[in-house]
């Protein structure tokens, strides 16, 4: 897979589709890599050129040491369409993903034709939860995170169903780089869009899950109504939306960002 070295960071990417379609970037959740859009890559790349990264300190992006800012995630992907050669894309985000792009939206609005900020919010958590999670990963590995990731990600229903891919998922997460983990928590601990929503004046649809305990419909109705002229969608899914539902939220991609 091709990478992109730049201000010290290793950044691993990857295309799908035809670079003549509306380019689309899909941005990643805390503790996964791009592989998570596996389903939306399928289905999505004969409609669109499909952008995929892993965000610093996950996947085989590199973890140099943080703590990071909401500012450079976000600056990552601008840099990353730079050398693309891409002025203006669509963009999908998912929980950190998301955050990255409210970032993106207030500050580089004239990149985006349409962002979807999807199982996020203004402000995810607090801070000292964010910090305490950061030192535990540092001290003891993302053995521990990984071990209770799955009910924060998916129903219960999904993790009896579907227990090959909350394994894997989790595997993945045990074996991430810890610093990478604990600098994007640090990120996340100072990570507050609340003030700047209303600046928005690319078009955006923020959705939620309707199951989803760690970022709720309320997250998203909050920005909804702070953002002018944003749309709200739900889903019948917890926090991984497109990995729970993914022909359904495959399906609002193509409705919403086109």
């Amino acid at each position: 897979m091709p990478v992109f070295e730049n201000k010290g960071v290793t950044q691993n990417y990857a295309t799908f589709g035809d670079s003549s379609n509306p380019a689309l970037i899909f941005s990643n959740s805390l503790g996964t890599s791009y592989h998570m859009w596996q389903p939306q890559i399928d289905t999505l790349q004969a409609d669109y050129f499909i952008i995929c990264y892993d965000t610093r300190g996950h996947g085989k992006s590199s973890a140099p040491k943080g703590p990071y800012t909401l500012n450079q995630l976000g600056q990552d992907v601008i840099d990353l369409l730079d050398h693309l050669h891409l002025d203006k894309v669509f963009f999908c985000g998912i929980s950190m993903g998301g955050m990255t792009g409210q970032w993106l939206a207030i500050n580089h609005p004239d990149r985006f034709h349409h962002l979807m900020l999807c199982n996020t919010a203004a402000k995810i958590g607090n801070e000292a939860a964010w910090r305490d999670r950061a030192q535990l990963v540092r001290e003891q590995g993302l053995d521990p995170i990984a071990a209770t990731a799955s009910p924060r990600w998916f129903t219960a229903d999904f993790i009896d169903h579907y227990p090959d891919v909350v394994a894997a998922l989790s595997s993945a997460l045990a074996a991430g780089s810890s610093e990478g983990y604990a600098s994007c928590c640090e990120a996340l601990s100072i990570a507050d869009t609340r003030e700047q929503l209303k600046e928005i004046r690319v078009p955006i649809t923020v959705l939620a899950g309707v199951e989803d305990p760690v970022t709720t419909v309320a997250d998203g109705q909050y920005m909804v109504d702070h953002i002018p002229n944003a749309k709200l969608a739900t889903i019948d899914a917890s926090h991984i939306s497109n990995i729970e539902q993914p022909e359904a939220f495959s399906d609002y991609v193509r409705y919403y960002l086109q």
